[in-house]
Order: C-alpha cells, then sequence, then structure tokens
C-alpha cells in the first residue's frame, strides 16, 4: 500500500485547525480551477476563429493543385486530361488559365489577376456560394464575375452595359514599345460583369474571372496549354498515389499542393498566433498555480508535529515529501477537472446559444477533444512543479 499517497488523502479531505489554512487551500484550488477553464475556453475560442477564418478560403481552395515548376503555363493535351479524368479518386479537374492583367472602367484602373476557367470549375467550386449579387458567368458571351473589391475601386455594377469593362494583357514578343500607339503592345477584351463574388478582403480585389476562351484569347495562351489543374477529390483518397500518376502523364515538372499548402502563409500564421496565445495564458495560469506550492508550506507547517511522529515511526525523509507532493497534485487535479467541466459547459453554451457576440455574429468556438488533452496535460505539469518545490520545504532540520 502506499503510505504517502494515503496520507495525502486524508490530509486533503480533512479540515485544518486553523481556518486560514482552509482558506488559502480553497484559494489555490480556485486559482487552479479559474487557470484551466479559462485555458480551455481561450483555446476552444482560438479554434473557433481559425475555422471562421479558414471558412472562405477552403470555399475557394480546390482540393489539389496542380501548376508547373518552371515556367507560367504547361502543354497538355486532351488525351493527357482524359487520362486525368480516369485516375482513381479524381471526382473533377478544371483547367485554369492564369496571368496578371490591366482593368480599366469610366477612367478608372485596377490590377488584378484574370483566371480563366472551365465548365468542371463549379463541380470543385461552388460558385454559387461565391456570389454576392448577380450571376455566374455564361461562356461565350463576354462575361466576367467580379471581385466586391474590384467593384468598389472601380465603381462597377453588375450587368451595366452602358460601359463595359475593359481588359488588358501585354502582348507576348519581344521589341521596344511604339511610343505613338503604346495599346498596340496590349491584347484587349471588352466584357461585362454578370456577377460579383465575395470571398475576403484579399481575395475580393485579386480576381476577375472568365471563361476559358476569353482567357486563352486575352493571355495569348494556345489550346493546349494550361496555368494550372485544380481537383476534387473523393474522400481518403491519397493525394501523394494521385501525384505519382499526374507525373507519369504530364511531361512537364510540376508542383502539387494540397489545401493547406495553397494557404500556407495563412495557416503558418494562424498556428504561430494559436501557439503565442497558448503561452501566454499557460503564463497567467501558472501564476495563479503557483499559489499552491505557498498553500502546501503552510499545511506542512501546520502539520510539522505529525510530520515528526510520521518520521520516527520509520517514514523517510523521502516518504514524507511524497505526502505533499501527492497532495499538491490532487488538489492540481480536482481544480482542473472542476475548470474543465465548467470550461466546457459555457463552450458548449456559447456554441448553442451565442450569448457573447462580435458584431453581429455569435463569436466563434469549438469544441475539440485535443484541447481538454491540452490542459490537462499543461496544468498537471504546472501543479506538479509547484508541489514538488513546496514538497522539499521537509528536510532534516525541519523535523529537528
Amino acid at each position: 500500500m502506499n503510505h504517502s499517497l494515503y496520507i495525502a488523502k486524508r490530509y486533503l479531505f480533512s479540515k485544518s485547525h486553523k481556518n486560514a489554512v482552509n482558506i488559502i487551500s480553497r484559494i489555490a484550488v480556485g486559482a487552479v480551477i479559474l487557470g484551466s477553464m479559462a485555458l480551455f475556453v481561450v483555446l476552444s475560442g482560438f479554434a473557433g476563429l481559425k475555422d471562421f477564418a479558414l471558412a472562405y478560403t477552403n470555399v475557394f481552395d480546390s482540393d489539389l493543385k496542380v501548376a508547373p515548376a518552371i515556367g507560367k503555363t504547361f502543354a497538355l493535351s486532351p488525351k493527357q486530361l482524359q487520362e486525368i479524368e480516369n485516375i482513381e479518386g479524381v471526382v473533377a479537374v478544371s483547367e485554369i488559365v492564369e496571368d496578371r492583367i490591366f482593368v480599366r472602367y469610366n477612367d478608372k484602373n485596377h490590377i488584378a489577376y484574370l483566371k480563366g476557367v472551365d465548365e468542371n470549375f463549379y463541380k470543385i467550386t461552388p460558385s454559387d456560394s461565391l456570389l454576392f449579387l448577380g450571376e455566374w458567368l455564361k461562356p461565350n458571351l463576354g462575361e466576367v464575375v467580379i471581385g466586391f473589391g474590384i467593384s468598389a475601386k472601380l465603381s462597377v455594377g453588375a450587368r451595366d452595359y452602358t460601359n463595359l469593362i475593359e481588359l488588358y494583357a501585354p502582348k507576348p514578343g519581344k521589341g521596344q514599345i511604339n511610343m505613338i500607339d503604346p495599346s498596340s503592345a496590349f491584347a484587349t477584351e471588352k466584357v461585362v460583369a454578370s456577377g460579383i463574388y465575395q470571398i475576403n478582403e484579399e481575395l475580393n480585389a485579386k480576381y476577375v474571372f472568365s471563361d476559358l476562351e476569353t482567357a486563352r484569347n486575352l493571355l495569348s495562351v494556345d489550346s493546349t496549354s494550361v496555368s494550372y489543374l485544380e481537383f476534387k477529390l473523393a474522400p481518403n483518397t491519397q493525394e501523394a498515389t494521385v501525384v505519382s500518376e499526374l507525373e507519369t502523364i504530364i511531361p512537364d515538372t510540376i508542383v502539387a499542393k494540397n489545401r493547406m499548402q495553397q494557404n500556407d502563409a495563412l495557416y503558418k500564421m494562424l498556428n504561430s498566433e494559436n501557439l503565442f496565445t497558448y503561452l501566454f495564458v499557460s503564463l497567467i495560469a501558472a501564476i495563479a498555480i503557483f499559489n499552491l506550492a505557498g498553500t502546501i508550506i503552510m499545511i506542512i507547517l501546520e502539520k510539522r508535529g505529525n510530520i515528526k511522529t510520521l518520521y520516527f515511526m520509520g517514514l523517510t525523509i523521502k516518504e514524507v515529501r511524497k505526502i505533499f507532493f501527492y497532495n499538491g497534485f490532487l488538489m492540481t487535479l480536482i481544480g482542473t477537472l472542476i475548470g474543465l467541466v465548467l470550461g466546457i459547459i459555457l463552450v458548449l453554451l456559447q456554441m448553442q446559444y451565442g450569448f457573447v457576440p462580435i458584431g453581429n455574429l455569435p463569436y466563434p468556438v469549438k469544441f475539440k477533444l485535443l484541447n481538454v488533452f491540452i490542459v490537462l496535460a499543461t496544468i498537471l505539469f504546472l501543479g506538479g512543479i509547484a508541489s514538488k518545490v513546496a514538497s522539499m520545504r521537509v528536510s532534516e532540520k525541519l523535523l529537528s
């Protein structure tokens, strides 16, 4: 039988003769409860914010994107496209032609990216869910879909046929620009905005969507070349297997990126913020939890007579120290479990009722089992250190 643990439990649940020690013990447990509850709520809140931030980009990004390793385009014949569509796990594949263009409307200018998409694009990206106003473009009608940011900057609305949008792209080739007629160095297209999309502030000002033929004509890309391919994959499809088969079909060197890799900078930023938030809240929790060390020292001083008795009965200094280590660890465990239960209740209530708003929306939170284990590990580790430091107060000098 573990005598140290048994005695520690007796000390934990028995009241002290000195009321001050009882009050301080409750305060120490309360600090653990608040620390663990705060850490769990903050982690859940950040998980909700992360999902909220990624929700917009996840709608726009494909499961897999394949681009040339060198240059802006790579060759793709109809036969190769058919072979790609037949790869196991590929639900849909869309050809994309993309490059930077100059947009002009009523003497207002903007630099954007023209993204020419084929008829399979809607199978990969739900285009209707991107629209803020109007309709998605129809092929071969000179229609485009512009972002809300572009619309605001150029003051252009949907279906404005009185003034058409002018798209300019530099013609390929070498040589000097004709200074008499500089416009001859650019290919031009006049189009109308059939709709306006809204994703996020950055993307709203970046893309102009057109059909594939319009983009190829403007950007001088032949019918056997694409800028990249976007894929929708079946659930549980191994991306590495698909990429391996693509490399055997496509002669050029390619670079494949999954959904996360397409937003590498955003994911890194969110993960860094999550780490710093965790460390900051853990530091606050550590300051609160280390009140536990002072509480254990007070219990040691109060139980000094009992400790001497146990020592003379044969318990070693190490075993006596274990009593107060276990005592502090049990206090930490009880406080952590209560704090987690309260934190989980708060998070579930917020998810259900959204009583804490952020603007006109309920503050986003997400319950993750991983956060429960993180809080348990963090608070118990801090509480264990505090208990160990305090238990070292037991020495031969104290017992003499």
